[in-house]
C-alpha cells in the first residue's frame, strides 16, 4: 500500500506506542484518525501529525463500548470519506497474581473486574474496532490491512493472566481475519512487541529496569519508533497477512 494520503485509524493514538505510530505513518504522507479516551494527549498528538503536514482528526471513544465504536466510525467516515487502514493499539493493564499467597495464607485474587477490565478493552475493544474497519472498507470496495498490537505475553506471563488472554486472542483474530476477509482485498497481521520504552516503562524503578533489560539477548529495551516502523513495513508489503510479528530482540517467555 501506498501510504501517501491513505486514511489510517490508530486506537490509542494519543501518546506511546499508537503516537509513535501515528508518527510514523504521517511521515509517510498519511492522513491519520486518532482515538484515544484522554483528550489532553490526543490533541498534542493530532497538532504533532499535522505539523508534518497531514490531515490528522481526533475523536474521543471508548473501544470497549459498541456504540460509542460505531458511531465514532461513521464520524471518521464523514470526515476522511474513507477507511484504508487499522491500527488496534488500545490497550489497558491490570496486572496481578491469579492467587496471591503469603505464609500460606491466601492473601488476594484476582477479580472479575480485574479480569473483564483487561478483556473489555485489550480484546473485545479490538474486535469492535477491527469489525467496523473492515465493514467500512468492504462497503466502499477498498483494500486495506489491519494491524493488531498484540505482546509477548501472548505466550503467558505470570502476573498477567487477563493480559496476555487478551493479548493471545488479538494475535489468532489477526489470523482469522487475514484468511476471511483476503477476499475483499483487506490484509491482516499483528506485531507482538516485547519490552519497549514507553512512557508507563519509564516511571518503573531503575532497578526494575535493569533487571527486566538484562534479561534481553540484545540487552536493551526496544524504541517505540521500532514497532512503529514494523507496522510501517506491514502496512506498505501488500504480501504480507496472517502472521504475527515477533519484535522481541530474541526474548521469549
Amino acid at each position: 500500500m501506498d501510504l501517501k494520503e491513505k486514511n489510517i485509524v490508530v486506537t490509542g493514538g494519543g501518546q506511546g506506542l499508537g503516537l509513535a505510530m501515528a508518527l510514523e505513518f504521517a511521515k509517510a504522507g498519511a492522513n491519520l484518525s486518532l482515538i484515544d479516551i484522554n483528550e489532553a494527549p490526543l490533541k498534542e498528538a493530532v497538532s504533532q501529525c499535522q505539523a508534518l503536514g497531514v490531515k490528522a482528526t481526533s475523536y474521543i471513544c471508548n473501544v470497549s463500548k459498541e456504540d460509542e465504536v460505531i458511531a465514532v466510525f461513521d464520524e471518521i467516515e464523514k470526515d476522511h470519506e474513507l477507511i484504508h487502514g487499522l491500527i488496534n493499539n488500545a490497550g489497558i493493564l491490570r496486572d496481578g497474581l491469579l492467587i496471591k499467597v503469603k505464609d500460606g495464607e491466601i492473601q488476594k485474587r484476582m477479580s472479575l473486574g480485574e479480569w473483564q477490565a483487561v478483556i473489555d478493552v485489550n480484546l473485545t475493544g479490538v474486535f469492535l474496532c477491527g469489525r467496523e474497519a473492515a465493514t467500512k472498507m468492504i462497503e466502499n470496495q477498498v483494500p486495506g490491512c489491519i494491524i493488531n498490537i498484540s505482546s509477548i505475553s501472548k505466550s503467558g506471563n505470570a502476573g498477567q493472566t487477563n493480559y496476555s488472554a487478551a493479548k493471545a486472542g488479538v494475535s489468532a483474530m489477526a489470523t482469522v481475519w487475514a484468511k476471511e476477509l483476503a477476499r475483499y482485498g483487506i490484509r491482516s497481521a499483528a506485531i507482538a512487541p516485547g519490552f519497549i520504552a514507553t512512557e508507563m516503562v519509564a516511571g518503573m524503578k531503575p532497578e526494575a529496569l535493569e533487571k527486566m533489560s538484562s534479561g534481553i539477548p540484545l540487552k536493551r529495551l526496544g524504541e517505540p519508533s521500532e514497532v512503529a516502523h514494523a507496522a510501517r513495513f506491514i502496512m506498505e508489503n501488500d504480501y504480507l497477512s496472517g502472521r504475527v510479528v515477533e519484535l522481541d530482540a530474541a526474548l521469549r517467555l
